[in-house]
């Protein structure tokens, strides 16, 4: 009982201090709410692109045959697999060094591929003069292609004279734009991923050729669909999409 004598003041001491608070202070702090910023960023480069690549790249790797390899210590040349384009830079070092190494596109296929001949028991080495074999690794194509598809009204900008004309205004020549939201029924965007490889071996001391493989195409696809504006609805063979 003392204990709760000794809270009562102190109880009524708070409602007190609450209820002289002038109106404007206790609708502001009804209505404040905290405010949290969050970083975001966007790469230069989709995951979506990437999956394609990488993906489509898997499945043409997955497609070679390297049976003939077993127990070779063999060394794989990219060098047909170097940019046609030459960089540039003041250092001519610099120049030779970026001139020989691969676009950043090829390096995931060239890893895969040396992935799939070391689990069928290939030897590599980094050295071409203590290679039993060369491996020259080649691709046709490493990319991707884009359909879209647009039932309806696809978004634009329109003079507002020529609004104010198809509802009975004048119409003005020099009228500033109005931007004409998308309007469509049912709309579709599919990207499609290619990757193709090929290689040729041959003994390191004569040339004489060994083995060939491909070429060999692999395919990946992603496919977004919106009905009436909902969606999208994602189907395909690449994260996030839905098998």
């Amino acid at each position: 009982m003392a204990f709760l004598r000794s809270r009562a003041p102190s109880n009524l001491l708070c409602k007190t201090a609450i209820l002289s608070l002038r109106p404007s202070v206790l609708l502001f702090i009804l209505l404040a709410t905290g405010c949290t910023t969050i970083r975001v960023t966007d790469p230069p480069r989709s995951a979506d692109e990437e999956f394609l690549i990488t993906g489509a790249a898997e499945s043409a790797v997955q497609q070679l045959s390297t049976d003939t390899l077993r127990d070779r210590i063999v060394y794989v040349d990219t060098s047909f697999l170097i940019p046609t384009l030459q960089p540039t830079a003041p250092d001519p070092t610099l120049i030779n060094a970026l001139a020989r190494q691969p676009s950043p596109d090829y390096l995931f296929l060239i890893g895969e591929v040396r992935a799939k001949l070391l689990k069928s028991g290939v030897r590599l080495t980094g050295a071409r003069e203590k290679a039993q074999v060369v491996l020259e690794l080649r691709s046709g194509a490493l990319s991707t292609n884009r359909l879209e598809y647009l039932l309806g009204i696809p978004a634009s900008l329109i003079p507002s004279g020529a609004l104010g004309g198809v509802f009975g205004g004048s119409l003005a020549v020099n009228s500033p734009t109005v931007a004409v939201p998308e309007l469509s029924i049912v709309k579709s965007t599919k990207q499609y991923g290619f990757a193709s490889v090929s290689f040729v071996a041959y003994w390191a001391d004569s040339g004489e050729l060994l083995s060939v493989s491909g070429p060999f195409v692999g395919r990946t696809a992603r496919e977004d669909y919106w009905i009436f504006g909902t969606g999208p609805r994602t189907i395909g063979n690449i994260p996030p999409a839905q098998r």
